[in-house]
């Protein structure tokens, strides 16, 4: 079953989620619900909004029937479509965490915005305790709890991916100072500048099973698409090949140019200019990666590119020694406060505010379950750039990290994710000379005819939006994961405009704005 889910696994699958003590546990999100509909059908389409900040509400649950919903994307907007015969609610309820649970009547749900109320945290003496805890044991009982309360045994995730990269080409200036080469002038050099396009944008959408143990990954594509334009400047390699292409299109046919800088490949010009400095290697790794993560998944491969992006998730849970989210081994620079009690998945919650009080990058939120002490949920940002480095003409700053983590109880009484929403930007940047030399192959000697020189500033911004749902969790044995076989010739559907009816069968995730607006202009 790689490319489709039937109706009837479908619908099995969802008479399973009502039943807690089942051997798997069914996650159902009530977000992706992947059945192929035939037949007669309605469709719904709303906005879910804050009745006190009018902004929609992202990730909230819409149900509408026993078993059956969607989420609402980044925007709060939600569609879903119910087939002739399906078994209704009463009503839809909306659901989401810090508002009022509401039921409206379907009619309310076609092309209309649904308003909802906020609810206040409540303070202590809602929840009873034989001891009451302050805040910092709290914090320490969370801590001594990490090593038991996040699942290491194998397990099959089904899930929906949403990957965007949105590229800006902040500062564009060659820095033209002079040119023998009469064809590669001032007014060609401005043309190039001029025409790069300043803005760009890069989707992935990903349906299909996540296979984990506590060492390595597997994983199987339903479907997928791709979104992008193909002529857009990614990257300084981009640029460099591009600039390179026109300078060949203008020179004479027996010429030839060599170009003196190594601005235009990221490993040339960290490697000549930076050498074996412990800073270099740093960056060198961030462009590396910067670059990675441009190239289209036709190239690089499906497979693997979502692999990598499940892998730089799982990297920056906060419970991760790697993750740049420090709470836990730096926890002594963050002031813990605690803001009242919530629950999540009927379970009670303490929850608690973090602040930096010294040399700290984050504030945010951490809802810890007070029976076992796991966090459930927690959500951050910065506040201070991550990362900042500046030499010898490059630069790079980490200024974006923020998001949102959900998890959810195993059956084995352990937590894994279920839902995702992370975004981390980064700022590039190159101010060096450049030359380009002609030479002529009927030349003898050193066949140097002309030279053009000029002095680049090329600033761009790069930020990466990863939206994971897990809607589906099975315990699996490690016989199983190790019998799974990969298919890596699975690719994407290339888009060069957003397409309604892509995922038609399927109640996933409604778009974004920016992607429904998605298209390449044809030259």
């Amino acid at each position: 079953m790689h490319h489709s889910i039937t109706t009837k696994y479908a619908k099995t699958f969802l008479r399973s989620t009502m039943y807690k003590n089942s051997k798997n546990l069914k996650f159902c999100l009530l977000a992706f619900l992947c059945v192929h509909y035939g037949g007669n059908s309605q469709t719904f389409t709303s906005k879910i909004v804050d009745s006190n900040t009018q902004k929609g509400i992202p990730y909230a649950t819409v149900q509408y029937g026993t078993n059956e919903g969607v989420v609402t994307n980044d925007e709060g907007l939600f569609s879903f479509t119910i087939q002739e015969g399906v078994e209704k609610l009463d009503s839809i309820y909306i659901s989401s965490m810090g508002y009022e649970k509401s039921g409206i009547a379907f009619k309310q749900a076609q092309d209309s915005i649904i308003y909802i109320a906020p609810k206040a945290i409540e303070l202590s003496g809602v929840y009873l305790f034989d001891k009451e805890l302050s805040v910092d044991e709290i914090i320490e009982k969370m801590k001594a709890r990490l090593p038991f309360n996040y699942n290491k045994t194998p397990i099959k995730q089904r899930f929906f991916l949403r990957q965007s990269i949105y590229g800006r080409i902040k500062k564009v200036d060659f820095g033209f100072q002079k040119s023998s080469i009469k064809e590669l002038n001032k007014s060609l050099i401005d043309s190039i500048a001029l025409s790069i396009p300043k803005n760009s944008s890069y989707y992935t959408e990903t349906l299909g099973d996540f296979y984990k143990t506590n060492t390595a990954y597997k994983m199987d594509i339903f479907k997928a698409a791709e979104l992008y334009d193909k002529k857009n400047v990614g990257s300084f390699e981009d640029l460099g090949k591009r600039m390179e292409e026109i300078f060949k299109k203008n020179v004479k046919p027996d010429s030839y140019l060599k170009i003196k800088s190594g601005i235009f490949s990221q490993k040339v010009q960290v490697d000549s200019v930076l050498f074996e400095s412990e800073e270099a290697a740093e960056v060198k790794a961030e462009a590396d990666q910067l670059e990675n993560e441009l190239k289209k998944d036709s190239v690089s491969g499906l497979l693997n590119a979502q692999k990598g992006v499940f892998d730089d998730i799982l990297t920056e849970a906060f419970y991760q020694e790697d993750s740049k989210l420090n709470i836990i081994d730096k926890s002594n620079r963050y002031e813990f406060s605690l803001a009242g009690f919530s629950e999540i998945d009927e379970a009670g919650v303490y929850v608690i505010d973090f602040n930096p009080k010294r040399n700290a990058d984050y504030k945010g939120r951490m809802y810890i379950n007070i029976q076992d002490f796991a966090v459930m949920r927690i959500d951050f940002e910065n506040l201070n750039p991550l990362k900042k480095f500046r030499l010898l003409g490059l630069s790079y700053f980490e200024n974006l990290y923020k998001g949102s983590m959900y998890f959810s109880k195993l059956p084995n009484d352990k937590y894994e994710l279920r839902f995702v929403d992370f975004s981390f930007g980064r700022d590039f940047g190159v101010k060096r000379p450049l030359k380009v030399i002609e030479k002529n192959k009927n030349v003898k000697g050193r066949r140097k005819q002309n030279e053009l020189s000029l002095e680049i500033d090329f600033q761009m911004n790069n930020t990466n939006k990863w939206e994971l749902v897990i809607f589906e969790n099975t315990l699996i044995d490690q016989k199983d994961f190790e019998q799974f076989k990969e298919d890596e010739s699975t690719k994407a559907i290339y888009l060069n405009q957003y397409q309604a009816d892509f995922w038609q069968g399927y109640n996933i995730m409604e778009p974004n704005q920016a992607i429904r607006e998605f298209s390449v202009s044809e030259e």
